[in-house]
């Protein structure tokens, strides 16, 4: 099976590429921005007429989409998440290879839902900012291209090359530096959030399975489990040895803040900055994933503890 993978060097496409070269039944082709690209190509910029000639040319069976931006203005979102997903299917339609298309979708798409409850597929998406706005309206567009595709919508992906800027990664980040300092005493803000946390290393298996199936539509991929990030922060400390106290500051619990220590006020330690949950979610979101198990055959197998001490090794490398 032939496969084009856009966007391989990125958090997820990393995973899906490992996991795909597993398949001995896979040829993968990698198209991206960067230098290690089989192909170089930009969707934002380039040209649909482009890109149908080189599937023409390499005829893949199936193409996979990873590509995109999960931070920066709502025009920069709306060019990589947006307008690139348009260049894939308008290629798709003018190219003769009748590839299959796997888009990469987010639960951010929804946006927030009611506490207590999973998000089905047939939910109505209400995404509460521009990265669910840009990453819906792509969604949109692979629905409505008469292509045989599927969406997978992921949660909140979790585990190895977690970036360091998400919620996850600022705790590892705060809790590293707790530890380095020898602080006894770790204040975190905004743990109220519950999220969905997947391992991306399962998102990367979902993603196979789309690849040799022929579902279409659109495909939640979860745990089907909201954690709050409280709990996660108390399973980070024991993965991490971390011995010291945890205490949660007072505020709201969307944005995420990190104190190491008693505050301190002065040009070396300066007060914490409050950054917003990224996805526009509100306090909660679970994904019901039943259609990911009756049409993929898909369950996610790695649990938050494996992923959180992935996260910690990579952390506390930085030590």
């Amino acid at each position: 099976m032939r496969v084009l993978l856009i966007g391989a060097n990125g958090y997820l496409g990393r995973f899906v590429a490992d996991r795909l070269l597993a398949d001995p039944a896979v040829q993968l082709t990698a198209l991206g921005r960067g230098d290690d690209a089989d192909v170089r190509f930009d969707l934002a910029t380039g040209s649909p007429g482009a890109l149908t000639r080189f599937l023409d040319a390499v005829h893949p069976q199936v193409v996979v989409n990873c590509a995109g931006a999960t931070r920066g203005g709502a025009r920069e979102l709306t060019r990589h998440n947006t307008v690139a997903v348009a260049t894939v299917c308008e290629a798709l339609r003018r190219s003769g290879c009748g590839a299959r298309l796997v888009q990469i979708g987010c639960g951010a798409e929804y946006g927030p839902s009611q506490p207590g409850s999973s998000t089905a597929e047939d939910a109505v998406p209400r995404p509460g900012g521009p990265y669910g706005v840009s990453k819906l309206a792509a969604t949109e567009l692979v629905l409505g291209s008469g292509l045989d595709a599927v969406v997978l919508r992921v949660f909140s992906p979790a585990g190895p090359g977690t970036p360091a800027g998400s919620p996850l990664g600022r705790l590892a980040e705060a809790m590293r530096r707790a530890m380095q300092s020898g602080d006894g005493e770790l204040k975190l803000g905004g743990l109220g959030a519950q999220r969905d946390f997947v391992d991306v290393r399962d998102v990367a298996r979902a993603v196979h399975a789309a690849s040799l199936s022929a579902a279409q539509g659109v495909i939640n991929i979860g745990s089907g489990r909201a954690v709050r990030l409280r709990a996660a922060a108390a399973i980070l400390a024991r993965v991490a040895g971390y011995g010291g106290a945890l205490h949660e500051l007072d505020g709201p619990p969307g944005p995420l803040r990190a104190t190491i220590g008693h505050p301190r006020h002065d040009p070396d330690h300066p007060a914490p900055v409050a950054y917003p949950y990224p996805d526009g979610c509100g306090s909660w979101q679970q994904a019901d994933v039943r259609t990911a198990r009756d049409r993929l055959g898909w369950r996610p197998r790695i649990n938050l503890e494996e992923s959180l001490a992935d996260i910690w090794m990579e952390a506390a490398c930085r030590i």
